[in-house]
């Protein structure tokens, strides 16, 4: 099969030399603000266990319910967050599995995935991936190499062929809050008109407890269609449009240009990072958005 329709675990392989490359320190007026970036997150929100309180312990700790049934004054203990998830969403709508320049959506959706993966491995996080469906389980969040390439290896069958039993990106996100903690990192590889249908009021409240990456696949026929007579294959039939029309324009703007201007204008107003990935594009040149305030990014 031609290069760019379908993408390949190795082709997915190889971009974890890129992803993974060294983010330069964040330097403050007086040079590099900070110690070196540790993996531990600091301390959980996850209850572990609960022991005899002993001077110096936090009181704000104290387990009120065991020291009021014993007697004697408790705290209680918290166990250690020292991996934050990684949670990768993919949309598999229809409109994904087409491209004209480099490679299909799909194709550039698995690569964009597939460096966000490697980024999370890079920064000591455990990675997970789903998408739309009631029925295939998310692959599970899992540490390291091997965490990275059971992601890699979904992302190569979802995007190599439209699944069929796709429910769509609301389902998906819906799927995700059932895996998300707070502090996790959420990216969102997902079509423009996919984000389109999705409340805006959903944005905000996943972007209150976590840092939410949404990367909006594209493709340049679908920004800037010549002015033109174009024909299109749709249900075994051959399907012409005059781009030349200004009506006719107009409602190919409003289907696909309105969906990306939309997103990349409201989405870092509700607390999300927001970048238009073309398909022939690098699939890395999202990766300045981590670790970022929300801003256009286009």
């Amino acid at each position: 099969m031609p290069e760019g329709i379908t993408p390949t675990l190795a082709e997915l392989v190889a971009l974890r030399a890129v992803a993974q490359r060294p983010r330069p320190a964040r330097k403050g007026r007086h040079g590099v603000a900070g110690p070196a970036a540790s993996n531990l997150r600091g301390r959980g929100m996850e209850y572990a266990e609960s022991r005899e309180y002993v001077p110096g312990d936090d009181v704000r700790h104290i387990d009120w319910r065991l020291t009021a049934r014993s007697g004697r004054t408790h705290t209680k203990l918290f166990q250690a967050e020292r991996e934050r998830l990684t949670l990768i969403v993919a949309d598999t709508s229809p409109m994904l599995y087409f491209g004209t320049r480099v490679r299909f959506k799909s194709v550039q959706a698995a690569r964009a995935g597939a460096v966000a993966a490697w980024a999370a491995v890079r920064d000591g996080d455990r990675v997970a991936t789903l998408r739309g469906t009631r029925a295939e389980a998310p692959v599970p969040p899992a540490a390291g190499a091997r965490g990275a390439l059971r992601v890699l290896d979904a992302l190569v069958r979802w995007y190599a062929r439209q699944p069929a039993d796709d429910a769509g990106l609301a389902t998906a996100l819906e799927n995700a809050g059932r895996l998300l903690r707070p502090g996790s990192r959420l990216v969102v590889l997902a079509d423009p008109r996919s984000i389109a249908a999705i409340p805006e009021s959903r944005w905000p409240q996943l972007a209150a407890h976590h840092e939410v990456v949404v990367l909006l696949l594209t493709d340049a026929l679908e920004r800037e269609p010549p002015k033109s007579v174009l024909p299109f294959a749709s249900g075994g039939h051959r399907v012409e449009l005059d781009l030349g029309n200004a009506a006719q324009r107009q409602k190919w703007r409003n289907e696909f240009v309105v969906p990306m201007e939309r997103a990349l204008e409201t989405l870092p107003s509700r607390g999300v990072r927001v970048f238009a990935l073309s398909t022939d594009a690098n699939s890395e040149a999202w990766l300045p958005l981590l670790g970022r305030a929300p801003a256009q990014v286009a």
